[in-house]
């Protein structure tokens, strides 16, 4: 195509299928191709045809670049670049585009290794999240295997089975490991994450379902991808199993909510979490959850209201700050409760927060030495003293306002400029 002058061929999950007859026509009629090794010695590239493996993309992209811009290639599709699976799914479309813009791409896609994955274990994928950890950070990856009940993770080097496995520990997941897709090699085996973390997987590996598998059919979807945020917060105290009312209103939740921000591929604690409410509405929008709870029967409450709300949250049952020791740092933490304790919970939560602390307590008494925790770990302290009043009824079909008891919300933001180096 002459507006076109970049064909890019998806080659599948595999190079052993000859190509589509347009694909091979487009490579055959190159003179300058781009490609991996294997994806070059496959494709029916002409005899003169200058040929590029792809290592680094820098070097090929410039001589791309500067073979466009020679004379005499004006009247033809000059290049072709060959990719593996889908080249628009996470692959080199992206950058190609950004380079040379999307409408001098001429883009034929082919099977990417997500897709051929949930194909091999037969289920339907257009309710999974795919988070790529391929050169990337496996936090991100890990948090959202968490989070989600069917998960597909692209691997990279330092970011595998054994290291996605090993991070997951305990939890309640089954992990696919597709490896070598599409070639004689090929091997889908299911597997614990106990059981990922002690193999040697090989560089071999493209892709890793993490599934809980209670969860991993769901509910028929119109709109694929990952679920949308929840369609109600701040949700009504009776939404949530609670004991004598010791549960966080709906009024300070709602704030607290919106200073923690919590999202997909956070890590969030709720530190004397009390039934869970704040732990179950940040899982809600995504986030993976801590709660942290002193009392047994919190703890079974938190457990209960997470499985009533179809979400997914760690319970650890011990006394902070000793057990936070062994959790994962967090983006966000809440801190409820007020007791002799709560500056020195503060303190251990400031220290590891990447990003924010909020502290829901109601005693004034505490309010000095919990901003004072955390102005000295660094963050941009704030707060409000929430009173509100509720509509109540009244004998003769009358409306009366009954207050509620006032709660002080601290929230220590940490600089954007001193993310970076927390918890490295």
């Amino acid at each position: 195509m002459r507006d076109r002058p970049i064909t890019v061929v998806g080659t599948g999950t595999g190079t052993g299928a000859p190509l589509p007859p347009d694909a091979a026509a487009a490579v055959a009629g190159a003179g300058l191709v781009v490609g991996g090794r294997r994806h070059l010695a496959a494709a029916p590239v002409a005899a003169d045809a200058e040929q590029v493996v792809l290592g680094a993309l820098a070097p090929a992209l410039d001589r791309i670049e500067r073979y466009l811009d020679e004379e005499g290639h004006a009247g033809r599709s000059p290049v072709v670049v060959l990719a593996s699976g889908d080249p628009g799914f996470f692959g080199i479309v992206r950058v190609l585009a950004e380079r040379f813009g999307a409408e001098r791409l001429d883009v034929r896609a082919g099977v990417s290794s997500v897709a051929a994955a949930f194909a091999r274990v037969g289920l339907p994928w257009d309710d999974a999240v795919v988070v790529s950890a391929h050169g990337r950070e496996l936090r991100t990856a890990v948090n959202v295997c968490r989070a989600r009940p069917k998960v597909a993770v692209l691997t990279g080097p330092g970011a595998g089975p054994a290291e996605l496995g090993a991070a997951l520990g305990s939890a309640a997941r089954v992990l696919v490991v597709a490896s070598a897709l599409g070639s004689e090699d090929e091997r889908v085996e299911r597997v614990t994450p106990a059981e990922a973390a002690a193999r040697d997987w090989g560089s071999s590996v493209s892709v890793v379902l993490c599934l809980d598998e209670a969860r991993a059919l769901g509910a028929v979807r119109t709109v694929a991808g990952a679920p949308a945020g929840p369609a109600g917060w701040a949700l009504d105290e009776g939404e949530f199993a609670h004991r004598d009312s010791m549960i966080t209103k709906f009024e300070v939740r709602a704030l607290a909510l919106a200073r923690l921000g919590p999202r997909l591929g956070d890590v969030v604690w709720d530190v004397g979490a009390g039934s869970g409410s704040v732990a179950v509405e940040c899982a809600r929008f995504g986030a993976a959850v801590t709660a942290v709870e002193k009392t047994s029967d919190g703890a079974g409450r938190i457990r209960a209201n997470a499985a009533a709300h179809g979400v997914d949250v760690r319970v650890v049952h011990g006394a902070a700050p000793t057990v936070l020791s062994g959790l994962d740092d967090p983006d966000a933490v809440f801190v409820g409760g007020g007791g002799r304790e709560l500056p020195a919970v503060v303190t251990a939560c400031a220290r590891r927060a990447r990003r924010a602390v909020v502290v829901a307590m109601a005693a004034l008494d505490r309010v000095p030495a919990v901003r004072t925790a955390l102005t000295d770990a660094g963050f941009d302290c704030d707060g409000v003293l929430l009173q509100s009043s509720r509509l109540a009824p009244l004998p003769g079909d009358v409306t009366r306002l009954a207050a509620t008891n006032p709660v002080f919300l601290l929230w220590g933001v940490r600089p954007p400029a001193q993310r970076e180096g927390v918890n490295q």
